[in-house]
């Protein structure tokens, strides 16, 4: 989710695409996120870690 987010990120700078550069910033945020709930040992989305 963070590399689709940063790839999006990259193509909407590139491109001048607001849309893609706002859905890139939330995939790489939410994916964030979820790595670190996963590092810290809770549980997501059902697993006790997250790739």
């Amino acid at each position: 989710m963070i590399v689709l987010g940063v790839i999006l990120l990259i193509i909407g700078f590139v491109f001048g695409i607001s849309i893609l550069w706002t859905i890139g910033l939330i995939l790489v945020l939410i994916g964030v996120v979820l790595w670190v709930l996963g590092a810290a040992g809770h549980a997501v989305g059902g697993r006790k870690h997250y790739w």
